[in-house]
């Protein structure tokens, strides 16, 4: 996986060691050597990932790394802390100023680039939501929300002693819970946890099998992971960043820094779990109505064209709707646009009670709806069509300022597909027979006999 890597150090040599062993690995790589040079270059070029060293003259790591974490314009890009220090206050410092990792010199080449690709891997699909995210302001991005429910932790474990001594080092404001016995760690994952903590050192079972198990079902795939490892364990720890583990924590835990990964893992997790409920919230808006709720046009037209398809492979039956509200028009001009609103609203939610599970009912347009009814009979769809015109003539409409619409009553056509029909020829077969229901008096069920004449 290529990338474009910013390599931050005020040492020449360093500079040129790190920029040489990221493109023998295919990398591209941008410097600087201050840090006012780094922000400036993390804000125009966009990298994918940030080597930062933190003992720079002026302004040091850690104060670059804040005001990156600051920007909504560079907060998402991954930050790796490369350097000398190896004190665990250090390594505290730079997670908790926002940094994704802390990596101490030497880095080993394994490690290094292990980690650079964990952190790819995770920005490809935040960089992905986030292109596909329309409706929000960069202003949105990672903010801490207050309050709401606790977190949940689960840690897994060889035997209960091990996962209480881990279970004491999580953070007081995260609900802990201990498992020793993975296949029930996936189960409980699956049940909706926001993260967790697995024992690599155990030799009670696999915990690299959990990790890929966790990672492989769609219930999990997005529950970040930090994995316990002993510091001579590279390989294991190199297998478990490729296998999806979001960070790795070194035996023997230190609390506060468990605590900062912890922290991190959870800002990551509400800032993707946001980032996918409002793209959902968006692809609902696209494809529905906002007054009634429905369906809307684009998304009816490309059912229909599935349903056209499949009755003409399968020899299945499918049959149209196209209602419309008699005199809608005098509904406005009496009770305004918001008795004329509430109509439809009503309407709508009549029409939707009387479908069954398989049809699809839209709003096409003004106070026109189509329905799709698939593997339905013309017989069956015409007695479905007259349900709805008695539903919606039986009982008065209530308008605003308790005024009553008791003269509501809607016209509709019915089509049943016949072989060589397209999705346009069917509706405008139905369309048809909709006139006709309006050209004998309104209030009533036309249908189209095109397969009764073709027979």
């Amino acid at each position: 996986m290529s990338a474009r890597i910013l390599v931050v150090d005020d040492q020449e040599p360093n500079v040129r060691l790190l920029e040489a062993r990221l493109k023998a690995e295919y990398f591209e790589a941008i410097t600087a050597t201050n840090g006012p040079d780094a922000l400036d270059l993390a804000k125009s070029q966009q990298p994918d990932v940030i080597l930062l060293d933190v003992m720079m003259p002026g302004m040091d790591g850690f104060e670059v790394c804040r005001r990156l974490k600051a920007d909504s314009a560079t907060r998402h890009i991954p930050v790796v802390m490369v350097t000398a220090l190896d004190q665990r206050e250090d390594r505290v410092a730079g997670l908790e100023c926002g940094a994704d990792d802390f990596l101490t010199k030497p880095v080993d080449d394994l490690t290094l680039f292990a980690r650079v690709r964990s952190l790819l891997r995770l920005k490809v699909v935040l960089d992905e939501l986030r292109l596909r995210e329309t409706n929000a302001s960069p202003e949105d991005e990672v903010i801490e929300t207050e309050g709401g429910e606790k977190p949940w932790a689960l840690v897994v474990a060889g035997d209960d002693r091990a996962g209480a001594h881990l279970q004491s080092k999580i953070p007081r404001h995260v609900e802990a819970k201990i498992v020793t016995d993975p296949a029930l760690a996936a189960r409980v994952a699956a049940s909706g946890i926001d993260v967790m903590v697995i024992d690599l050192t155990t030799p009670k079972f696999d915990g690299l099998r959990l990790c890929a198990r966790v990672r492989s079902e769609a219930a999990t795939r997005h529950v970040p992971i930090i994995a316990v490892v002993s510091p001579d364990e590279v390989e294991r720890s190199v297998r478990a960043l490729d296998l999806g583990v979001s960070d790795i924590i070194h035996r023997p835990v230190d609390g506060d820094e468990l605590n900062a990964r912890i922290t991190t893992q959870l800002r990551r997790k509400s800032y993707a779990d946001r980032l996918r409920a409002r793209l959902d919230e968006s692809l609902e808006m696209a494809i529905t109505d906002p007054l009634t709720g429905l369906h809307n046009r684009r998304y009816i037209a490309s059912r229909l064209n599935q349903a056209v398809e499949a009755a003409a492979s399968g020899g299945l039956t499918l049959c149209v709707l196209i209602a419309d509200l008699d005199h809608f028009k005098r509904i406005n001009d009496t009770f305004g646009h918001e008795g004329g609103d509430r109509v439809l609203k009503e309407f709508s939610e009549r029409m939707r009670k009387g479908l069954r599970a398989l049809d699809l009912a839209a709003r096409y347009g003004g106070e026109e709806f189509v329905i799709v009814m698939p593997e339905t009979s013309l017989v069956e769809a015409t007695a479905g069509a007259e349900r709805l015109r008695k539903a919606v003539n039986d009982d008065p409409f209530d308008m605003p300022g308790e005024h009553v619409a008791d003269s509501v009553s809607v016209s509709i056509g019915v089509a049943e597909f016949v072989a060589g029909d397209t999705p346009d020829s069917l509706l405008r077969r139905a369309d048809d027979a909709l006139y006709r229901a309006k050209a004998d008096g309104r209030n009533r069920v036309a249908v189209d006999h095109t397969q009764t004449k073709a027979a």
